[in-house]
């Protein structure tokens, strides 16, 4: 053998090998994504929306109960069941609310309950792999495991990506005004498919409120307090960062005062309602009047419809509503 068919041969070896080390991390629970590679700026995080729905076929439920996982099932078989938004051998990213160190009884982060229910549909739709993230504000391991995050999606099958370092890339979204060189959490979406954001509803002292839109705010890194000088312009510009497949806005129990971090019972009012939708800003539209307030007191909401993220008028989606019971 000369030196250039041994050169051939080793090239070809490391590349098998890089494929199974590859195979063998995508087939392991707690592994986190690799690392993403240097490069120019993202101009985003992806469109995962769904383009081919008929028209007149409804693209919101809106469910009524106190029991999130019987609430979630009867939302989505409302539009077609989960299978006409889930593909067999889909990669889903569930993208949580975990931003703080609370337990799941004080509503400020995703219920761990939603969490399983969800993970496990996209399991049974045929779904490969389903992972769960955020960029919490407090420790991130402290964050999921206390709201009972980790536990759910363990229990589902799913896995958690927590933020590292490696995991961010520069973004600069076309024409945005603040999104410009900015770390976002790209390395979480290495390989994804799919997104499903799924959301509380909670009051939010500076924005007005925090549901699908603003839970966002959890795909940037750096100091990104810096932005609450402009609270609405940056919830608005994340509507475009990345569009879900599917949203989920949970208002079985709403934090009605303290937003967002609550702390109290005394915060938080069943509300009974479980939103399912195609559009975040329509899924919010409808949110907001469970806090008893108007798209007024939440300037964000109509700000992403005006750059084209969704529409305000949810009536346009032909919403469903069911009830799930007690």
């Amino acid at each position: 053998m000369n030196r250039r068919d041994f050169l051939k041969r080793v090239a070809g070896a490391s590349a098998i090998a890089v494929g199974a080390c590859g195979l063998g991390l995508a087939l392991h629970d707690h592994s986190p994504p690799p690392p993403v590679p240097e490069q120019k700026a993202l101009a985003g995080l992806g469109d995962f929306s769904i383009k081919d729905i008929a028209a007149g076929k409804p693209r919101m439920a809106v469910v009524r109960g106190s029991d999130r996982a019987a609430m979630f099932e009867q939302g989505v078989n409302a539009l077609g069941g989960l299978g006409a938004f889930i593909a067999k051998g889909d990669k889903v990213l569930l993208k949580v609310n975990a931003a703080f160190a609370s337990p799941a009884a004080l509503g400020a982060t995703t219920s761990p309950e939603l969490v399983a229910a969800v993970a496990g549909a996209c399991f049974k739709a045929g779904a490969a792999r389903v992972s769960v993230t955020d960029n919490p504000i407090n420790n991130p391991e402290s964050c999921f495991e206390i709201t009972g995050i980790t536990g759910a999606a363990r229990s589902a099958g799913a896995q958690i990506i927590i933020p590292r370092a490696g995991l961010f890339s520069p973004a600069t979204l076309p024409n945005g005004k603040l999104i410009k060189d900015w770390p976002v959490l790209a390395g979480a979406f290495t390989g994804i498919t799919k997104v499903i954001a799924l959301s509380p509803v909670k009051d939010h002292a500076r924005a007005g409120a925090s549901m699908l839109l603003k839970n966002m705010y959890g795909l940037l890194g750096g100091r990104r307090n810096v932005f609450h000088q402009d609270i609405n312009g940056i919830i608005s510009e994340l509507s475009l960062l990345v569009r879900p497949t599917l949203s989920v806005l949970d208002g079985t129990v709403s934090m009605m005062t303290n937003g967002p971090t609550g702390g109290s019972l005394s915060d938080l009012k069943a509300t009974g309602t479980l939103i399912v939708s195609t559009d975040p800003v329509a899924a919010d539209a409808l949110g907001v009047e469970l806090l008893g307030r108007t798209l007024d007191d939440v300037p964000y909401i109509s700000m992403a419809q005006a750059l084209g993220a969704g529409t305000i008028d949810y009536k346009t989606l032909n919403p469903v509503y069911l009830s799930a019971g007690a």
